[in-house]
């Protein structure tokens, strides 16, 4: 048996990477196969074959243009799907157009699939935003001839329908809810350690298009919201990224406007994924703006606010049931309390917010383990 897995791999985004983890994990135990069984299309081959013990391919064949770079990887992939029982397309937010790449991208594997006749499966994605009529047509083509399509949160769902997408459309949350593990580590009698991600928020260098302007707000928004928690509150704010080094830059502007900078760390390192997990688990609250920063936080049963930078964070929160806690982040520079409110609130019954917290993290394992139906059901039809 041969299962091959696309989405964004291989780019050094370790939320990405926390979910191919988790894929992998769920189909080596659902059909009891070895890594070595697995093909996986990845921006970096190389890396990814190394880290997992999988045999792996280009994601895309780049070629001038994105037509000949469509035709070309449309030829070299196809040969590879054809040899596979079951393709997965998915997790993460790839049901999209806003780098314009993704739908036509991801969609050319749906395509692949079925000339190949190999049933494939879109599992646990993200949908949105979905702008151009190309993108729109793609998704829909994707979801039409796919065994089962399932996404990570309602709003997906109803975005899929919104487009014409007829088929049924199961929430099963996000693949990397399986990676929990029993026996997280006690809190603080008090909250007293922060952790922090950031994402480039309109930055030229990372945003599909910058905003000098936008950017500063942001930033000095997060840097007052953290110095009014850390000049009230007996705090020790420390910074992470699951973008590396992109988010960790961000991080550091937001230090160098703090006054309360003293009280901050940054961890100036491309953590991969249980390395993440194990710094959100020593952490009494993670403050998210990156969505998988928030996940595993979830997942060691750690405490979350977010800074909604996104339409997924604020799905996440919703499917959650934290909206309280969830902040826009183009609003960050109009008021300073925000994380202390947060704080605050979650401090006057901290002993309820983590049994809550605890609560909310086995559902959310539940629901994304219960997901793996979909690959068996797909093999059996």
């Amino acid at each position: 048996m041969r299962i091959g897995i696309v989405g964004n791999y291989g780019n050094d985004n370790n939320g990405d990477e926390a979910i191919l983890l988790s894929l992998v994990k769920q189909v080596t135990s659902t059909f009891n196969i070895s890594t070595s069984q697995l093909t996986i299309f990845s921006n970096n081959p190389k890396q990814t074959a190394e880290r997992y013990g999988v045999e792996s391919y280009p994601l895309y064949y780049k070629k001038g243009n994105a037509v000949k770079t469509f035709i070309e990887t449309f030829r070299q992939n196809k040969r590879v799907v054809k040899k596979l029982d079951l393709l997965i397309i998915g997790g993460g937010g790839i049901l999209m157009d806003l780098y314009r790449r993704e739908a036509p991208l991801y969609g050319s594997y749906a395509m692949m699939a079925k000339q190949s006749n190999t049933p494939y499966v879109i599992y646990g994605c993200g949908a949105g935003p979905l702008h151009t009529s190309l993108g729109k047509w793609f998704i829909r083509y994707m979801c039409k001839h796919a065994e089962s399509v399932s996404v990570r949160d309602p709003e997906s769902a109803e975005l899929l329908r919104s487009i014409g997408v007829n088929e049924k459309v199961d929430v099963i949350g996000d693949p990397a809810f399986s990676l929990r593990e029993d026996g997280a580590s006690a809190k603080s009698d008090a909250p007293t350690k922060i952790g922090v991600t950031a994402v480039p928020y309109y930055n030229a260098d990372y945003w599909p298009e910058g905003n000098p302007d936008l950017y500063r707000k942001y930033v000095e928004g997060m840097a007052k919201n953290l110095d009014k928690l850390a000049s009230v509150q007996d705090v020790e704010v420390t910074f992470f990224a699951t973008k590396f080094p992109q988010d960790a830059n961000v991080t550091k502007d937001i230090q160098e406007l703090m006054t309360e900078h003293a009280k901050t760390t940054i961890i100036d390192e491309n953590l991969l994924p249980s390395k993440i997990m194990e710094v959100t688990e020593q952490q009494d609250i993670v403050i998210g703006t990156r969505l998988h920063s928030l996940i595993l936080a979830t997942c060691t049963e750690t405490p979350v606010m977010a800074i909604s930078y996104h339409h997924k964070v604020k799905d996440f929160m919703s499917l959650a049931e934290l909206n309280r806690f969830s902040f826009p982040i183009d609003e960050l520079h109009e008021n300073d309390e925000y994380f202390l409110g947060a704080f605050n609130e979650m401090n006057a019954d901290w002993k309820g917010t983590l049994q809550q917290t605890e609560q909310l993290s086995k559902r959310l394992y539940d629901e994304a383990m219960n997901g793996t139906v979909q690959f068996t059901n797909a093999l059996n039809k």
